[in-house]
């Protein structure tokens, strides 16, 4: 999902760090001090998503079963904007919804200010999530500070019909195998393309570098926090590799979420995309009327997650028992998997992986395919869960600022716009 240019991040955290040296935390009290509802009192929640959660039908249908509860739902446009609005408002005391989306990237943030957020753990969430979706969200002490919606497991979603047009596969079997499983082979796919269309085969090459530091355990990062971005050739590898897809003329050079980008799904602008379950809803939207979208059943490196978000209940909330009882009831697998048909966001709970139902989920826009069990196969090639530290947003802000200089600015070559990048970080100090 799209991040904020990285002195922005910067600004904004050093906002975020004074305001909350300076602020009460007595509004956490009294979301651990109420631990149930009152199903007579009226009630009216605030609940504060981004991009698409699947969520709109689900608000109807809880509002239906509890009479007492109006839900009052904002929607930002993208991951940028809520973390915007979440830093600000919390570093002022006042103003956030009752209940915050937040996305992982940004999750390492707010885990350093627990006490501004109310305790989710109950016996009845138990061992609801994937191990790994729910110690992203709880403190070393074992606060859980947010419900796990859902996981980004990555197939590569693409055009059959300007496929078909360049001479190749369009089957989705056969587009996989094609496809491979390797990056190389991914590049090699486009390369054959390209010589058969003037279609740029991917959207952009900060896409596809996320997808691929996606597979990276320490990318940025060491476990104790020490920063090696910089110095990580892995990290340097694919910054160039990807750059040189760009060079060879493979991608389509736009920053995912612009209006080019969005306006691009209308006009062929590109072949193939990086697809977590959470993008299936947004290219349907971006694409609606075009005909051709298939998904493939394979990833390029293996498995990958990318992105994943969590429901909070800041401990400014006036109605933290209320809110508490909603996020938990949204993120239960039965809910998920309602979302999941309505945007394709994933389910990260444990049961709904299991489930018949999610396996069966076919996607009308994408040519009926199974996207449930494809999706499924592609969580269990999942075998890395990067690290992610305090400083991961903001070095990641940065090396998409590089790329995006070369990609699509056109500014700076791989080399000046790299140093440009080892500056960023260190000013991230």
């Amino acid at each position: 999902m799209k991040r904020r240019p990285v002195l922005g991040a910067i600004a904004a955290l050093s906002v975020l760090t004074i305001g909350l040296s300076a602020c009460s935390s007595g509004g956490e009290k009294a979301g651990a001090s109420s631990t149930s509802t009152d199903p007579n009192k009226k009630v009216t929640l605030t609940l504060a998503t981004f991009n698409e959660f699947g969520y709109e039908d689900l608000i109807k249908e809880y509002m239906a079963a509890h009479p007492n509860v109006t839900i009052e739902h904002k929607k930002a446009a993208t991951s940028n904007e809520a973390r915007d609005n979440m830093n600000t408002r919390l570093a002022a005391g006042s103003g956030l919804a009752d209940i915050e989306a937040i996305e992982v990237d940004w999750l390492p943030e707010l885990l350093q200010y627990p006490d501004k957020f109310v305790d989710l753990n109950s016996s009845d969430v138990k061992d609801r999530w994937l191990p790994w979706k729910a110690k992203q969200a709880t403190t070393a002490d074992g606060k859980l500070i947010g419900y796990g919606t859902d996981i980004g497991p990555e197939a590569i979603c693409y055009r059959s019909d300007l496929f078909a047009k360049a001479g190749l596969p369009t089957d989705r079997a056969e587009v996989a195998k094609m496809l491979g499983t390797t990056w190389d082979s991914y590049f090699e796919a486009g390369r054959a393309f390209a010589k058969k269309s003037d279609v740029p085969w991917m959207e952009s090459s900060g896409a596809i570098f996320q997808a691929m530091v996606n597979q990276v355990q320490n990318a940025y990062e060491k476990d104790d926090g020490t920063v090696i971005a910089t110095e990580n050739p892995e990290v340097r590898k694919l910054y160039d590799t990807v750059l040189q897809a760009s060079t060879d003329g493979l991608s389509a050079h736009l920053a995912q979420w612009s209006d080019d980008w969005t306006g691009s799904f209308q006009r062929d602008g590109f072949a193939t995309m990086v697809c977590p379950g959470w993008m299936l809803g947004v290219i349907e939207g971006n694409a609606a009327n075009v005909k051709g979208w298939d998904i493939a059943d394979t990833f390029p490196g293996g498995g990958g997650n990318w992105g994943g978000s969590f429901l909070t209940v800041p401990a400014q909330s006036k109605n933290p028992a209320e809110a508490k009882a909603l996020a938990a009831w949204l993120t239960a697998p039965e809910q998920q998997i309602k979302a999941f048909k309505a945007k394709g966001t994933f389910p990260s709970q444990v049961a709904a992986l299991a489930s018949p139902e999610l396996a069966a989920v076919v996607n009308p826009f994408f040519n009926n395919a199974p996207t449930g069990t494809i999706l499924a196969n592609r969580a269990k090639a999942v075998t890395v869960v990067p690290f992610k530290g305090v400083k991961y947003s903001g070095i990641n802000d940065a090396i998409q600022k590089a790329i995006s200089r070369v990609d699509i600015d056109k500014t700076d070559d791989a080399a000046a716009s790299w140093e440009k990048f080892v500056k960023d970080v260190e000013a991230l100090g």
